[in-house]
């Protein structure tokens, strides 16, 4: 981002140069802190500023441009711009480290039924590629440590691999992006040193099949990347790292890839709970913490974490690297000293991150700015070694059942029934919604009446519930059984925000709705047949917080 003497509040000019098509925005900066500014929520505003105005020719830009400099306002550059108006997503990952798992088949349904569009694996499993054919979901796949010599030794194995492993399925199978290693800093540096040669094969089998501006190469990283990340600007790499990183940090440079990064405050507060608070680790904080070097204040962990890393970044130079976090989440369960480790505290932090993400908030440095995130996990994993918490960072049961309720769109009013103990509805029931779409709605329909559990057999044939045959209403009836069965809760009638709830009886003729009370949840007793390969991420390695100065002095902390 070029600066010119950023100060005052002004109002918004774009240029375009005809010639090239390459738009500059200048936008009002309120504050100026080290190589960052905080432009405000005027940002939000240039993407459809673009699209609405543009100007004939160059001769503009010799009339505007000292009235640009004479308000002293900056000047963003078109990466600028595209990180700013891209919305942010929010996917999970789907790790298969456990031996009770539904069938990848089951996985994607429970995926589609949450409306969740962005889903990162650790493998190329065929089984699991096939099931992801055709449902418009975006997949990150990945190539595990243990690969990455036979990737690096010969372009022939990486030509290979994408030969078998992923043309057959493309483009049914949305890929997006592929992660080459994971978390090297915790690995040895005889594996560290092949990375970047396995990206770079990567890629080159990509060019010749033409995809490699729709398929991403990247590398996955711990926090223990860095060497120091408190204050957030003083966030640098650890210059052990430097022989593989500086190298693929030009490699992410030169083909627009992102930096990927795996944060968890869970680790930050579980060893430092003398100077971390919890309501901080899990955006709950009622103060804030202050860099003393850039008077930014910081309300939550994540964004501190995640501010180390762009600090870190433009140390380097790298300024044009957009970060994505491939990992981040809060176990529901720990061993007896894992006392944070809650139903509670998962789904306050995950919801709460959620929101943050979806509402474009982006970090002190870099307000506004867009940034993808994915949940881990979509399910317990039950063969992860490690402290109980390993086993326990699922969103969902592997019977399918939630582990917690948790509104992915970030919108809804999130209540979690005490003690798993379901309420009464007072009154109300769920419906589909009037202005869904066919898919979404038959999606929602097949997961009620299938993994959802609920008994469909009154909207069948000759049944009193089949007429009017039409999707909406079959899924009205099946929607409310399901939402009633789980506590009549905002979450139980999402459904992939296909699902409203209404506080008039959708009933009629013999076709009658169930109401509080009138139908009790179904358990699973089922066990889906797991897929034969089953992989998930390295265990989170939380060595790095020994080197980490994440305790943040709770001196540091102002008041609101």
């Amino acid at each position: 981002m070029l600066y010119l003497n950023p100060s005052q509040n002004h109002g918004i000019s774009v240029l375009r140069y005809k010639s090239s098509v390459m738009y500059i925005a200048v936008v009002p900066a309120c504050h100026y802190y080290g190589h960052f500014g905080m432009v405000g929520v005027w940002l939000r505003y240039v993407c459809l500023y673009l699209l609405s105005f543009s100007f004939s020719g160059q001769s503009e830009l010799h009339v505007l441009l000292p009235m640009i400099v004479r308000l002293d306002i900056p000047v963003l550059t078109a990466d600028d711009i595209a990180g700013i108006c891209r919305a942010s997503r929010v996917g999970v990952c789907y790790g298969r480290n456990a031996d009770d798992l539904p069938t990848p088949e089951k996985a994607v349904q429970l995926i589609q039924m949450h409306n969740i569009k962005y889903v990162r694996i650790y493998d190329s499993n065929i089984q699991v590629l096939k099931a992801f054919a055709n449902t418009g979901i975006e997949l990150m796949v990945g190539i595990p440590n243990s690969d990455l010599l036979s990737f690096s030794q010969f372009q022939s194995n990486a030509n290979t691999w994408l030969k078998n492993s992923i043309l057959p399925y493309y483009p049914a199978t949305k890929i997006t992006y592929i992660t080459v290693g994971a978390e090297l800093t915790e690995a040895p540096n005889s594996t560290s040193a092949l990375v970047v040669s396995a990206m770079q094969n990567v890629l080159t089998a990509l060019k010749k099949a033409g995809l490699h501006k729709r398929i991403k190469v990247s590398s996955t990283h711990s926090l223990g990347v860095l060497s120091r990340s408190f204050p957030p600007s003083a966030g640098a790499f650890n210059s052990r790292h430097a022989f593989f990183l500086k190298p693929m940090l030009e490699f992410l440079a030169e083909n627009q890839s992102p930096f990927m990064i795996d944060l968890y405050p869970y680790y930050a507060y579980r060893d430092s709970t003398t100077n971390v608070s919890l309501d901080y680790a899990i955006f709950e904080a009622s103060s804030e913490v202050i860099d003393p070097n850039t008077g930014l204040l910081y309300t939550n962990m994540f964004d501190a974490q995640l501010d180390a890393i762009n600090y870190a970044l433009m140390a380097l130079n790298f300024k044009t690297i957009n970060i994505m976090v491939t990992e981040t989440g809060w176990p529901s369960k720990g061993s007896p000293k894992e006392t944070a480790a809650t139903p509670d505290n998962a789904q306050t932090y995950n919801t709460n991150l959620i929101r943050h993400v979806i509402n474009d908030t982006g970090t002190p440095a870099k307000p506004g700015a867009a940034v993808d995130v994915y949940v881990f996990s979509l399910f317990n994993e039950n063969r992860k070694p490690g402290l109980e918490s390993e086993r326990n960072w699922g969103l969902f049961f592997p019977d399918q059942t939630s582990v917690y309720n948790l509104d992915f769109t970030g919108k809804g009013v999130v209540d979690m029934p005490a003690g798993g103990n379901t309420t009464g509805s007072n009154g109300t029931w769920c419906i589909a919604s009037p202005s869904a779409s066919e898919p979404d709605l038959q999606n929602a329909l097949s997961w009620a009446c299938g993994s959802g559990n609920v008994d469909c057999s009154a909207i069948q044939p000759s049944q009193p519930c089949f007429e009017p045959d039409n999707l909406a209403s079959h899924a009205s009836y099946a929607f409310n059984n399901y939402y009633q069965q789980n506590g009549a809760t905002d979450i139980a009638c999402s459904f992939g925000g296909v699902g409203v709830r209404t506080n008039k009886n959708p009933s009629y003729d013999n076709c009658l709705y169930a109401t509080a009370g009138g139908k009790k949840a179904i358990a699973s007793n089922t066990t889906a047949t797991p897929s034969k390969t089953s992989s998930s991420s390295p265990q989170r390695s939380y060595r790095w917080t020994q080197h980490l100065l994440m305790a943040f002095p709770l001196f540091l902390l102002v008041p609101f």
